[in-house]
C-alpha cells in the first residue's frame, strides 16, 4: 500500500500564502521535505524565516525561501510570483492560505459583539479584503504561469459548511464561502489547461492562533477537540503531485485522510461534496 508519505515533489516550485505558523506552515515544509521548492509567503517575514530554517539544506529537501508578501497589496502578489519564478525557474503549485479570521475582530480597539451590526466595519472590509480579494491577486497573477507550463495547481484553503453559516461568525463566513464560489468558478476557466483549482479545509477549529479566544472557550465548553494543522499535509501533497490529474473543482477535508490510509482510498475518504452545488 502507496502512502502519501512516500510521495516525491522533486522539481515542482510552490508558494505558500501564510505560511510563517499553522496550516501554512505545516503545509509548506510538508513539500519541503517532498523535495519540492517553496517560497514561504507571509507578512510576517521574520517568522516565515524561521519556519524555513527547520527545514532547509537538509537532505532529500527542496529549497526553501522566506519572502515577505501582503496579499491585498497587487504589486506584492505581482513581485511574489515574479521573484518566485526568477529565482526556481517557473512555478507550479499556489497555496491561497493566508487570512484573517475572528480573532482579527476580537482583537480590534472597537470590538463589541460579533453581532454584524455591532462589529467594526474597517476590520470587517480587512477579512473580505485580505480572505477574497487576495487570494484573487495570488491566483490572478500565478495562473498565467502555470498555464504557459501545461500543469499547475491552485489550492484555497475554506473551511466547513457549519463554520461558514454559523451565527456570528461573518464576516469570516462570508468570506470563506466567496472563495469556495472562486474555486468552483476557476476550477471551470481552468478546464483544459493541466491546470487545476480544488478547495482544502482542516475539517474543524485548529490548534493555532488562528483561532479566536472565544472559538477555544466555545470548544472547550463543548468538548471539541482542536486539530493539528498536520491533518493538512496528506491531501495537499497528494494535491500537489500527479497522482490528482485531472481532479478539478473538487473539495477536499483533511481531518479525514488517515495517517494510515493508502493514497487512493485516503483521496476517496477526504472527498466532500462541494458548498454550492447547482440546482
Amino acid at each position: 500500500m502507496t502512502t502519501v508519505a512516500s510521495l516525491r515533489l522533486d522539481g515542482r516550485v510552490a508558494i505558500v500564502t501564510g505560511a510563517a505558523a499553522g496550516l501554512g506552515r505545516a503545509m509548506a515544509q510538508a513539500m519541503v521535505r517532498a523535495g519540492a521548492n517553496v517560497v514561504f509567503a507571509d507578512l510576517n517575514v521574520g517568522e516565515a524565516g524561521r519556519a524555513v530554517a527547520e527545514v532547509a539544506f537538509k537532505p532529500g529537501h527542496g529549497k526553501a525561501l522566506a519572502m515577505p508578501c501582503d496579499i491585498t497589496r497587487k504589486e506584492d502578489c505581482d513581485r511574489t510570483v515574479a521573484e518566485t519564478a526568477r529565482l526556481f525557474g517557473g512555478l507550479h503549485i499556489l497555496v491561497n492560505n493566508a487570512g484573517k479570521g475572528p480573532a482579527h475582530l476580537e482583537n480590534g480597539p472597537n470590538y463589541s459583539s460579533m453581532k454584524f451590526w455591532e462589529t467594526d466595519p474597517d476590520r470587517w472590509m480587512d477579512v473580505i479584503e485580505t480572505n477574497v480579494i487576495g487570494t484573487y491577486f495570488m491566483s490572478r497573477v500565478a495562473a498565467p504561469l502555470l498555464i504557459r507550463g501545461g500543469w499547475g495547481r491552485i489550492v484555497n484553503v475554506t473551511t466547513s459548511l457549519s463554520t461558514m453559516q454559523r451565527k456570528q461568525n461573518s464576516p469570516y463566513g462570508v468570506s470563506k464561502t466567496a472563495i469556495e464560489a472562486e474555486t468552483l468558478i476557476w476550477a471551470q476557466d481552468l478546464e483544459g489547461t493541466g491546470v487545476t483549482c480544488n478547495s482544502l479545509i482542516p475539517g474543524g477549529a485548529v490548534n493555532t492562533d488562528f483561532v479566536s479566544p472565544m472559538g477555544k472557550r466555545n470548544a472547550e465548553i463543548t468538548g471539541q477537540k482542536l486539530l493539528e494543522p498536520e491533518v493538512m499535509i496528506a491531501p495537499m501533497l497528494w494535491l500537489a503531485s500527479t497522482l490528482s490529474d485531472g481532479i478539478n473543482g473538487k473539495r477536499y477535508v483533511g481531518k479525514f485522510w488517515l495517517p494510515d490510509m493508502g493514497i487512493e482510498a485516503g483521496a476517496i475518504a477526504a472527498l466532500e461534496p462541494p458548498v454550492l452545488r447547482a440546482p
